[in-house]
């Protein structure tokens, strides 16, 4: 089994294929969000940031439903990138097929393919492909026991209520050094456990209130580990973001974007209404998003990665309907200023 190698932070980015708008203030279409989302990881990558993940969601909002395919063409323009998803929602997929397709994506991208297994917090993927919701617990706990197999590469045989049964199955292709995996967690102390127990990566999914409240989730992880007898493991965090030259441009930017995918999502879910109160809270130091200038958002990132001990901190950084070319200057940001000034800050303590 794979162990994610750590030593300085890891700086990464995430989408989840947000359907943007064009210079010109109109839609673009889901093939050109995609093809704009391989531009995106080609600058990633030229920028020299870590990681470049992509989400899978099956709604009008999101243009990726197929997260390794666009991964695939990004890892035939790309050289030292890691990539993978931002998540996997394995709940409503089949291990099997899942590792196969990482397992495709390492040997395209030469060994830099990583999943990060989740639940998924939207369920449209659950009906459309022919599960009950009902059933959103013993799903995951079973395909990840299921998958946790399968990354020794050895055939494997396996029961469950879930799926049919295997017996000594083989699984192809093989890899070089098998696959890195994490699991999205959203702060529940039993999905803590449970990615300890079966030896993942912890990616932590920051998306509101203070950092400083998901330490006890960190604590737990690294009790956990110790006392399943597993060697030390990753933290990720995984927060929303945007990056400009100064902090009132790139908040005049994203509060839009922000307000538009916020109303759209909690339209559904009851949320109130998104204001600039709630976004001026969201952007300081007891909230979640991490937007500004260079300066602002590296001391915003330092100050978290400190906090929970952190190996890697992956920035959301497409969010609503932010404009290709406004991400590209993020990302261009991110990786040429941000990245050092994280790193400076760390290194001075």
């Amino acid at each position: 089994m794979v162990h994610i190698h750590m030593n300085e932070l890891a700086l990464g980015l995430d989408t989840f294929g947000d359907i943007t708008l064009r210079a010109d203030g109109s839609r673009s279409s889901d093939a050109q969000t995609i093809r704009d989302i391989v531009d995106e990881a080609v600058r990633a990558d030229e920028v020299v940031l870590s990681f470049f993940g992509v989400g899978e969601h099956h709604r009008h909002e999101f243009a990726v439903s197929s997260p390794e395919l666009v991964l695939a063409a990004a890892a035939a323009r790309t050289e030292k990138i890691r990539l993978g998803t931002a998540v996997t929602v394995l709940s409503s997929d089949d291990p099997v097929r899942v590792y196969e397709r990482f397992a495709t994506l390492d040997a395209l991208s030469n060994g830099r393919a990583e999943v990060i297994l989740g639940r998924g917090s939207f369920i449209e993927s659950f009906p459309l492909f022919g599960y009950d919701l009902a059933d959103y617990e013993v799903l995951f706990e079973e395909k990840l026991d299921l998958f946790s197999q399968l990354r020794d590469e050895k055939p494997v045989t396996w029961q469950g209520t879930t799926r049919a049964a295997l017996d000594g199955a083989d699984v192809y292709p093989k890899t070089a050094n098998g696959i890195t995996a994490w699991v999205g967690v959203g702060g529940s102390p039993e999905s803590v456990v449970r990615t300890a127990r079966y030896g993942y990566g912890l990616m932590l999914a920051i998306i509101g209130g203070s950092a400083e409240r998901f330490r006890p989730y960190v604590d737990l992880y690294h009790r956990s580990l110790d006392s399943f007898g597993r060697d030390r493991l990753p933290v990720g965090i995984h927060s929303p973001g945007h990056i400009a030259d100064t902090d009132a441009q790139a908040w005049e930017e994203l509060y839009p974007a922000m307000e538009a995918n916020r109303n759209a999502i909690g339209a559904e879910r009851g949320w109130p209404p998104y204001s600039r109160l709630q976004f001026q809270h969201d952007i300081g130091p007891e909230g979640a998003i991490y937007a500004g200038s260079p300066e602002t958002v590296a001391r915003k990132i330092a100050a978290t990665v400190q906090t929970l001990g952190a190996d890697r901190f992956d920035l959301k950084y497409a969010n609503g309907t932010l404009e290709h070319g406004k991400l590209l200057h993020s990302i261009e940001l991110y990786g040429t200023v941000v990245a050092p000034m994280v790193h400076d800050l760390l290194a001075r303590g």
